[in-house]
């Protein structure tokens, strides 16, 4: 997790105890179960005794919006009355760079001479003359590396598994086919969920032909990570296979139960659950759960089984404290705290049309609750828009740039690319960042998104974009390719240096 401290978000500083982490306790709640917004969702409020975690103050209520039966992604409706401001926060990426050779080891030689007794003939490669470009074009280069992208995956740059055509351009252009022959750095910032980071980044680099590394990837769940020093027995919800059961262990959680545990523990459980099969038994872990205390609810990624997750989540929520078979005598008071990975309503896939994502679910977990208990429920939500996930990202961009740059520090000028108004550019617009909008995912409309305008503008697919804003830093003339015909140390630009 990165190592913020509290004066980065404008926070006091919390004394140091040296007691455990301990829960914020929960405002008291009247028999009526009063619907005031002043309650207080019981989470995490010290660091753990590593002091591995921060908190990063939400951007938006931790109370559900079931009365409207929609969600507002960000503190304020729309950013369309904000003032839209770019890198105001000086946020930005990393970038990569090629090592370098000697500067003697890159002397042209036409008749491919050894320059010292006894040495084999030196041509020039590729990386010696992109370097030299570079040193031609100052100016360009130190533009070139002032500047990074942070990309959404789907609608973006794939449709489920498969390629957007000028996603692989953009990639190819990224990593280092341009004029100067230099890395433009990159991350990956998805609220795409369900799988451990590296199966993900493995996934990717086959479908865009461009290596992808973990170093580089944020998806939805990977800054709850930090909730691993907080609670040992989680239930993790959503994912195909439920693989996040072995995302969780990766992040650190102790006791992991995912719901086909409880199916196989407890039969009658879900009703309107038809068929239990014999390999969902098998990768099963039943116990007695009328002895385990679950201490959060973590939904990581998109639920498969609607009837299933809704119904377990509702008796947890309802619990003597997380023990399924009991009933709390006021399960607002007792209530465990629930985690949602993302909010987003719509995702793209090869379907022609967006379909429903994990904030479906949570609205409908939502409405049932109220509709059941009378209070509206209280919960956190993380991934894109939420700042969190912003500074993690931060983290991920200055540890990237030292990896590949040798630079830790971070470009000036950030460009987010988005298919999702409510989203990619809500989140980027209210961090200072540059956002681009595209159509060629949730979002096809004509003109600019009304509610969450693209401070950029609107593309009809990531290479528009991505062109556009190097033309903007870089010049207008500047080439999205790289020539093998050009030898920079003689000026030749006939000569074919390159092996």
């Amino acid at each position: 997790m990165p190592a913020f401290e509290d004066s980065d978000f404008s926070l006091p500083a919390r004394p140091t105890s040296s007691k455990g982490p301990t829960l914020r306790k929960m405002a008291s709640h009247n028999s009526s179960h009063s619907t005031s917004k002043s309650q207080t969702l019981a989470i995490p409020s010290e660091q753990a005794e590593d002091g591995g975690a921060i908190e990063v103050p939400a951007t938006r209520s931790q109370i559900a919006e079931s009365d409207a039966l929609m969600h507002s992604l960000s503190g304020s409706p729309s950013s369309s009355a904000r003032r839209g401001s770019r890198n105001s926060f000086g946020t930005s990426l990393p970038i990569p760079r090629t090592k370098r050779q000697s500067r003697l080891s890159s002397t042209y030689n036409a008749d491919d001479r050894p320059v010292r007794p006894g040495m084999p003939a030196i041509k020039p490669t590729r990386d010696i003359l992109s370097s030299q470009v570079q040193d031609m074009s100052l100016v360009k280069t130190a533009a070139a590396k002032d500047m990074a992208f942070a990309f959404d995956i789907d609608g973006v740059l794939v449709h489920g598994d498969r390629l957007i055509p000028e996603g692989k351009r953009v990639l190819e252009i990224l990593n280092g086919d341009n004029e100067l022959g230099i890395k433009i750095p990159h991350i990956f910032l998805t609220n795409g969920s369900g799988k451990v980071e590296e199966k993900r980044c493995d996934q990717l680099s086959k479908i865009l032909h461009s290596p992808v590394s973990t170093e580089q990837f944020i998806q939805s769940h990977t800054p709850m990570s930090a909730l691993s020093e907080y609670y040992e027995t989680v239930l993790v919800v959503g994912g195909e296979n439920y693989q996040c059961r072995e995302v969780a262990k990766n992040y650190g959680f102790k006791n992991i139960v995912v719901p086909n545990d409880i199916v196989a523990s407890i039969s009658t459980i879900s009703p309107l659950k038809e068929f239990f099969t014999a390999e969902q038994r098998a990768t099963s872990t039943p116990r007695d759960f009328s002895k385990v205390k679950i201490d959060a609810i973590l939904v990581f990624s998109d639920s498969r089984d609607y009837a299933t997750d809704l119904q377990i989540i509702m008796d947890l929520l309802q619990s003597e404290n997380g023990v399924l078979g009991t009933y709390a005598k006021d399960p607002v008071s007792q209530r465990i705290p629930i985690y949602f990975s993302q909010g987003d309503m719509l995702c793209p896939t090869e379907h022609p049309t967006p379909r429903m994502s994990q904030g479906t679910f949570r609205i409908a977990l939502e409405a049932i609750y109220k509709s059941i208990t009378g209070v509206e429920l209280e919960r956190v939500v993380y991934g894109k828009p939420e700042m969190a996930t912003y500074k993690y990202a931060d983290d991920v961009m200055s540890s990237w740039m030292e990896t590949i740059h040798n630079e830790e520090r971070l470009p000036k000028n950030i460009y987010m690319i988005g298919d999702n108004p409510a989203s990619d550019i809500v989140g980027g617009n209210m961090y200072g960042w540059n956002t681009c909008l595209v159509r060629t995912g949730v979002y096809q409309g004509e003109g600019n998104d009304d509610a969450n305008p693209a401070n950029f503008g609107v593309f009809n697919n990531v290479l528009d974009a991505v062109q556009t804003a190097l033309r903007k830093e870089l010049g207008e003339d500047f080439q999205s390719k790289w020539s093998d015909d050009i030898n920079p140390a003689t000026g030749n630009v006939s000569a074919s240096a390159i092996e």
